[in-house]
């Protein structure tokens, strides 16, 4: 049988790391999934593989960038990187996420997430975690996790090798046990599709209150 595992991580740099050793450690790639926060600005066009040669088709305005990502940064629905490849997934996507901000998406649980959030399934960003693998208790701390400027990782392993992978998720990832206690004492009560997405100035304060 195939289960879900799932950890949050401060950073997509943290992230794209266990999606790297969950890979060397035998998880195949098409299984590993992540969901990464843009509130930084980490990822823009130029970090496609071959930024120069962008399908004309998806370039109308000549500017050598694709268009769907630029609509998706824009603020609307999924655009995948022609070609594009960061780190261990490729597949790459910007979804605009209310209340969350823009979120990177890479792997199979792309389309899940953008599906909820432009289709307006009922819960949004927090349903579709949940549907796949996030408990419903975890998912709106997953959810505020990205607004903050994290990532998360979700991989597609056997029952069996469930523990082994989840050894391997658990280097650097957020210990919800004291994040959600932070949260809260920040006055944090759960998610909010009108909160103000945070920016890069305000990640930066976020993750410096966090650093080892």
């Amino acid at each position: 049988m195939t289960v879900k595992i799932s950890r949050v991580y401060d950073s997509y740099t943290s992230a794209d790391a266990a999606a790297r050793a969950l890979e060397a450690a035998g998880v195949p790639h098409d299984d590993i999934s992540i969901l990464a926060s843009n509130a930084d600005g980490w990822y823009d066009a130029e970090h496609a593989k071959d930024k120069n040669t962008v399908d004309p088709r998806h370039d109308k305005d000549r500017d050598g960038k694709d268009d769907r990502v630029e609509g998706a940064a824009a603020g609307g629905g999924i655009g995948a990187v022609a070609g594009g490849a960061i780190g261990a997934l490729t597949g790459l996507g910007l979804i605009a996420i209310p209340g969350v901000g823009p979120v990177v998406a890479a792997g199979w649980l792309a389309a899940t997430v953008a599906g909820a959030v432009t289709g307006g399934a009922a819960g949004g960003i927090v349903g579709a975690l949940a549907e796949t693998g996030v408990s419903k208790e975890n998912a709106p701390l997953y959810t505020e996790a990205l607004r903050r400027g994290g990532a998360v990782v979700t991989a597609r392993v056997a029952d069996a090798d469930r523990a082994k992978y989840e050894s391997v998720l658990a280097n650097n990832a957020i210990d919800f046990t004291t994040r959600e206690a932070a949260y809260r004492e920040g006055g944090w009560k759960g998610y909010a599709p009108d909160a103000v997405p945070y920016d890069r100035d305000t990640v930066a304060r976020e993750r410096e209150l966090y650093r080892r």
